[in-house]
């Protein structure tokens, strides 16, 4: 706890400046780094572990912004893409210059529906939530994502699932399942269902953003599509949200979280999971994106004073484990 107060009166908003103040320079160079990179082995995956290392940094992140700010899911939801946009339609323009708003027209459809799938994960996800408690929307959303993603690729992207790959899969949920843990608390049995569908069609949603993602990545820029997907998916939320009673008012250490949110794990996240997803097929990478729950369970140790049980251990252990087995046999 004393971490928490220390944020909340001197970290937070010092650590949040560097953010706010330096971001563009910052994921301009870093992005320069990876587009220019040598072709390390498995640099993409490595790429996708950074990416999972800035999620998992959302859920600390959450949880100080309601401490300091009353307001609701979808609200963040939408000023985390409301944020990210902008950036991602600056780098955009910085790396691919005038034309950046330009894509095929083959690919017209793939950006749209980018877009309204990321606008359906955050509605349902956090729609869930209430329903069936942070765990249990977690657990569903994340651990589903990876079979769904198996399945879909193998199908329509024609990726084979092979003995490796069907083992780490099957290690890195079980490892995300002991990590998160957490019955459902719904009220009502109607609750249940309702949430857990909900939840599920979350899953899905990341699910289809992932292959959609993948079947463009070899063709763009890794900032170009996500900056018109999330550009669309702000402008299909703001009605949603509007009716809801968008959350207008938030302190400076407020903004400066939704800021944060926004502009680390959305615009920088993103930008390197797509990058890594060049040269990596999708259901490894929604294997290694597993490693966000166990990243944002060590930022709550360290960072709200939340304790890791045994199983939580064994979790993070298999996670680990599985990633690695992916890093050395591909």
């Amino acid at each position: 706890m004393f971490t928490l107060k220390f944020l909340q009166m001197h970290g937070a908003r010092n650590f949040l400046s560097l953010p706010l103040q330096n971001f563009c320079m910052c994921a301009l160079q870093f992005l320069q780094i990876t587009t220019t990179m040598p072709h390390m082995k498995n640099s993409g995956i490595l790429l996708i572990v950074g990416a999972a290392l800035t999620w998992g940094t959302i859920g600390v992140a959450v949880a100080l912004l309601y401490r300091v700010a009353h307001t609701d899911a979808p609200s963040v939801g939408f000023w985390r893409v409301a944020f990210s946009a902008p950036s991602l339609l600056l780098l955009s323009r910085w790396y691919v210059g005038p034309t950046f708003w330009r894509f095929e027209r083959r690919d017209a459809p793939v950006l749209a529906l980018m877009g309204l799938t990321f606008a359906a994960y955050q509605v349902c996800y956090f729609a869930a939530i209430p329903l069936i408690g942070v765990a249990a929307a977690v657990l569903i959303n994340i651990c589903s994502a990876p079979v769904i993603v198996a399945v879909l690729s193998s199908i329509f992207l024609k990726e084979q699932l092979t003995l490796t790959i069907g083992v780490a899969l099957v290690g890195a949920t079980f490892g995300a399942l002991l990590l998160v843990g957490g019955a459902p608390q719904a009220a009502t049995q109607m609750d249940l269902i309702t949430g857990g569908l909900l939840a599920l069609g979350a899953g899905f949603s990341y699910s289809l953003l992932a292959l959609l993602s993948r079947s463009i990545a070899p063709r763009y820029h890794p900032v170009q599509p996500i900056a018109i997907a999330f550009t669309l998916s702000a402008l299909l939320l703001l009605p949603v949200v509007w009716q809801r009673g968008l959350t207008l008012q938030y302190p400076p250490l407020g903004w400066s979280l939704l800021l944060y949110l926004g502009l680390v794990p959305t615009a920088l996240g993103y930008s390197l999971y797509l990058r890594g997803m060049r040269t990596t097929p999708a259901t490894i990478s929604a294997i290694v994106a597993l490693l966000e729950p166990l990243i944002s369970t060590l930022c709550a140790v360290l960072f709200l004073g939340e304790t890791l049980l045994w199983n939580g251990v064994v979790g993070g252990v298999l996670l680990v484990g599985s990633v690695a087995v992916l890093y050395w046999k591909q």
